[in-house]
């Protein structure tokens, strides 16, 4: 069984088939999604319930992201959120309504099963965004974070690289985990970038919802393969390139 993460998704659906595809992925391989299924292009409805019936077939493991939250919210409350709807969620609210609110529900559901965070039995650690607690995410104090937060990418990039663990000046929270498997922050908004790492975190938005592709990796060879950037698939839309 090979364990698979999946970046940022961002309603990709054309290039998520293709990675798949491309991985040659099996019901035998667990995938281990990092959040942000929905948001930027046409087909966010019609991804949702490809993951939904992927998880029928395929051992999954689906992290919450924080454009997944703002939808689910939106879906329960109908309360427009500006802020959300400039940064891809206008595409995501236009394909919801168009698919009939009678078809939600497992849609709703899918979202409110969202896992925080998952560790595999390696003492590997997946979320979409990172935490703040130097003790690890079991003393986090606000869930958000596990969604939101920008720091924990901030900090390793910034990181001299020659620090080692066990060093004075070694960050603690980085202690907790062997490997760190993070998207939220992408990479590259302008075309095609590999995964990227920097201590023990690995960051695999490879710029989705922009110009870039999906990028699906093996954690434990970090063998990786991309789709075509997902913005070729849907060619008459802007997806969130102009913000």
């Amino acid at each position: 069984m090979r364990r698979l993460v999946v970046g940022d998704v961002h309603s990709g659906l054309k290039a998520l088939r293709q990675v798949l595809e491309r991985a040659e992925v099996t019901p035998e391989d667990h995938l281990i999604f990092l959040g942000d299924y929905v948001d930027s292009w046409s087909d966010a409805f019609e991804t949702v319930d490809f993951l939904v019936a992927l998880n029928k077939t395929h051992k999954c493991t689906f992290i919450r992201g924080n454009h997944d939250e703002l939808c689910r919210n939106w879906m329960l409350t109908a309360e427009d959120n500006s802020t959300w709807l400039m940064h891809g969620g206008a595409a995501t609210k236009t394909s919801y309504l168009n698919a009939g609110k009678e078809r939600w529900q497992p849609h709703l559901d899918f979202f409110a099963n969202l896992q925080n965070t998952y560790i595999d039995g390696d003492n590997r650690l997946y979320l979409h965004a990172g935490y703040t607690n130097l003790k690890g995410i079991e003393f986090e104090y606000f869930d958000k974070m596990f969604y939101w937060d920008r720091t924990l990418w901030e900090l390793v990039k910034a990181l001299d690289p020659k620090l080692k663990p066990g060093d004075a000046n070694y960050p603690k929270r980085l202690l907790h985990y062997k490997e760190i498997f993070i998207g939220h922050t992408p990479i590259s908004k302008t075309g095609f970038a590999a995964p990227a790492n920097a201590a023990n975190v690995w960051n695999v938005d490879t710029g989705a919802a922009f110009k870039g592709p999906i990028t699906l990796m093996d954690v434990d060879t970090k063998t990786y393969w991309q789709s075509d950037a997902v913005q070729g698939f849907y060619p008459s839309e802007k997806g969130r390139n102009e913000i």
